[in-house]
C-alpha cells in the first residue's frame, strides 16, 4: 500500500508499510507458531491490505476556522488524515465532510498545549450496510445546544449517519473517551449486519472489531469448529461484547451465555434476540469462578493482557471438554495455556486483523 503521508513522515503508525504484505503474514504465522504448539494450523486469513477499517478514531487539531482530523505531531499541532488509506471507502467520504461541518459549526478544536478548546476526538464508525455512527468526543456540553441546532445539516451531509452523540471527556489526560454519552439522534444503536448471517448491536461505547470481514471469518471459524464437536450443548461466551461469539454459535439445540462487564454491551447483545443465547453484566471471571458446573465448551475473547491465572485455572480445574480461545496478543494466550495444560491446542488461525502492523488475531480450538 502507497501512504503519502508515510513516506512524509507524517504519520508513521503503520510501522510495516515498506515490508512486502506476503513477509508480513509469513512472519506473523512463524510469531503465533512459536508460542502456540498446535499440530494443526489453517491457511492464515489475509483480508484487504488497504480500505478495510470501518472506525476511525481521530484527534482533532488545528482551527475553528480549519480544524484538522488526524493526529498530533511532536509539536502538538494537528495533522490531517482523513485520506488515510486503511480507512473504508465510506469512511473516508464521510470524514472529509464532517471535517467541514466542524468548521462551519464553529466546533472550537481543543488545544492540547494551552488545555483551551472544546472538540477533542471524531469517533466514526460504518457498518456492513453504509450506516454511520458519529461520536464528537468533547470537554464539556458547552457546545451541545450547537451542535443541536446543526444536527440536521450534519445528517443532509452525511446521508448514512444513524446515531450521532457526544461523549463528554473533561480531564486533561491521553484518555480517548469519558463516561458520559448524550445521544442526539432517536436511534441509539446501529445493526451491524454480518456476511455470516447474523446481526450485532452497536452501542456508542461498544466495541467491535475495526476490520469488518476478518472479523467475519472469525466467528465463521469458530462455529465451524463447534458445529462439529460432539454433545456440545451449553456454551458459555466470556469478555463477550455484543455478542459475537455467542450469537453466532446460539441456536441449533444449544444454549449460550455471554458474559461482559459492560452494561451497554450486554444490552446490545440482548438487543438481537436470538434463540439460545442469554447475557449476563458482570466480571466475566468472577461469574465462571461462582457457577457450580462447567459447561460443554467455553469461548474466551480477553483483551491483550489474556484471562489470567484465576480463570486460566478455573478452566484447567473444571474439567471443560473444549474452549475456544480467540486472541490479539499470542504472548498473553502463551502464558494462559501454560496454566491449563490440559486443555491442548487442536486446531489453530492466523487472521490478520490489523495489516502493516505487528498485530494479529489468532483463534485456537483446545480440547482435553
Amino acid at each position: 500500500m502507497e501512504c503519502h503521508h508515510y513516506d512524509a513522515q507524517r504519520c508513521r503508525s503503520c510501522t510495516l508499510l515498506e515490508v512486502p504484505r506476503a513477509r508480513q503474514l509469513s512472519d506473523k504465522e512463524a510469531h503465533a507458531r512459536s508460542l502456540v504448539d498446535s499440530p494443526v494450523w489453517l491457511p492464515t486469513v489475509a483480508g484487504a491490505e488497504a480500505g478495510f477499517r470501518n472506525k476511525a478514531k481521530m484527534v482533532v487539531g488545528g482551527t475553528v476556522g480549519s480544524p484538522t482530523l488526524g493526529i498530533l505531531d511532536r509539536e502538538l499541532a494537528g495533522v490531517d488524515l482523513r485520506d488515510c488509506g486503511l480507512h473504508s471507502s465510506g469512511v473516508t467520504a464521510a470524514l472529509d465532510r464532517i471535517g467541514a461541518w466542524v468548521g462551519d459549526a464553529g466546533l472550537v478544536p481543543y488545544d492540547v498545549a494551552t488545555r483551551r478548546g472544546e472538540l477533542k476526538h471524531v469517533l466514526l464508525t460504518e457498518s456492513p450496510d453504509g450506516e454511520l455512527m458519529l461520536r464528537l468526543v468533547m470537554r464539556s456540553t458547552a457546545l451541545e445546544a450547537r451542535v443541536r441546532s446543526r444536527l440536521s445539516s450534519l445528517r443532509d451531509a452525511v446521508p448514512g449517519l444513524r446515531v450521532v452523540t457526544i461523549n463528554v471527556q473533561p480531564e486533561h489526560k491521553a484518555v480517548l473517551e469519558g463516561e458520559r454519552e448524550v445521544v442526539l439522534t432517536p436511534e441509539a444503536t446501529m445493526p451491524m449486519r454480518l456476511a455470516t448471517g447474523v446481526t450485532l448491536r452497536l452501542g456508542p461505547r461498544s466495541f467491535f472489531q475495526t476490520n469488518t470481514p476478518i472479523a467475519e471469518a472469525l466467528y465463521d471459524q469458530a462455529r465451524a469448529w463447534v458445529d462439529v464437536l460432539p454433545g456440545v450443548r451449553t456454551v458459555w461466551d466470556l469478555y463477550c461484547g455484543v455478542g459475537g461469539f455467542a450469537l453466532h454459535l446460539a441456536g441449533a439445540g444449544r444454549e449460550v451465555v455471554g458474559v461482559e462487564v459492560s452494561d451497554e454491551a450486554i444490552r446490545s447483545a440482548a438487543s438481537s434476540e436470538v434463540a439460545g443465547a442469554t447475557f449476563v453484566a458482570e466480571d466475566a471471571t468472577a461469574w465462571a469462578l461462582r457457577q457450580e458446573s462447567a459447561p460443554d465448551l467455553v469461548v474466551v475473547n480477553p483483551p491483550r493482557r489474556g484471562i489470567g491465572a484465576d480463570l486460566a485455572g478455573w478452566l484447567e480445574s473444571s474439567g471443560v471438554p473444549h474452549v475456544v480461545y480467540s486472541s490479539c496478543n499470542a504472548e498473553s494466550l502463551a502464558r494462559d495455556l501454560a496454566t491449563m495444560p490440559s486443555l491442548r491446542p487442536v486446531e489453530a488461525r492466523v487472521l490478520d486483523m490489523f495489516p502493516h502492523t505487528s498485530h494479529y488475531e489468532v483463534l485456537v480450538l483446545l480440547s482435553r
